[in-house]
């Protein structure tokens, strides 16, 4: 199984890549976030990829963050969701947004997403529900004191705990235990920005 890729962008459409690893040519399934994300054709990314395996064919789907690659495999554990439904979901709204949506049960703000009704939305928040809880009961239990600092340095740069709990919480759960107090302190920050 293919889980990880990097290489040149040979061609790239809103849904699709082929990317170029020594020479050999992998066609990926990307949603329209990762495609943003990867720049001009000729540009080295890394993708974190889901090999797909059914009776008759073989697929892969590519994710610039693992953070997505989550989400789509929690999306295609939901019975009458497949990959193609799951990218169309994550290309039509910001993972952190998904989750905010299942943790409030909003059923409008997930059937807005193009190709999704109401009995999906319905469907989505309620099995993803429980599996969010639990992520998030284990990634709280794992959080150390370098989550309350990250918190207290930003408020006391003025930004609202509600704004900035969301955006620490994100930036700890992509970089994992990868990063350095500093390095996450300049992620949330760049992230803040946007908003």
């Amino acid at each position: 199984m293919i889980g990880y890729l990097r290489g040149r962008v040979k061609r790239k459409q809103t849904n699709r890549v082929i990317l170029d690893v020594q020479g050999v040519g992998y066609s990926v399934g990307i949603p329209l976030s990762t495609y943003l994300r990867m720049g001009e054709v000729g540009n080295e990314v890394e993708l974190s990829v889901h090999t797909h395996v059914t009776d008759n064919s073989m697929s892969l789907y590519g994710f610039s963050s693992e953070a997505e690659k989550e989400t789509f495999l929690k999306l295609i554990s939901i019975s009458g969701i497949g990959p193609k439904i799951a990218l169309n979901i994550l290309s039509g709204i910001e993972v952190s947004d998904l989750e905010e949506a299942i943790r409030n049960s909003d059923i409008t703000r997930i059937s807005l997403v193009p190709g999704i009704g109401k009995k999906t939305a319905m469907r989505i928040a309620l099995e993803l529900q429980e599996k969010l809880t639990e992520k998030e009961k284990v990634f709280r239990a794992g959080m150390s004191q370098e989550r309350e600092d990250l918190l207290s340095a930003l408020i006391n740069m003025g930004f609202k705990r509600k704004e900035v709990e969301r955006i620490v919480d994100a930036t700890i759960q992509e970089h994992k235990d990868e990063a350095e107090f500093e390095t996450l302190l300049r992620e949330s920050l760049r992230q803040l920005a946007r908003l």
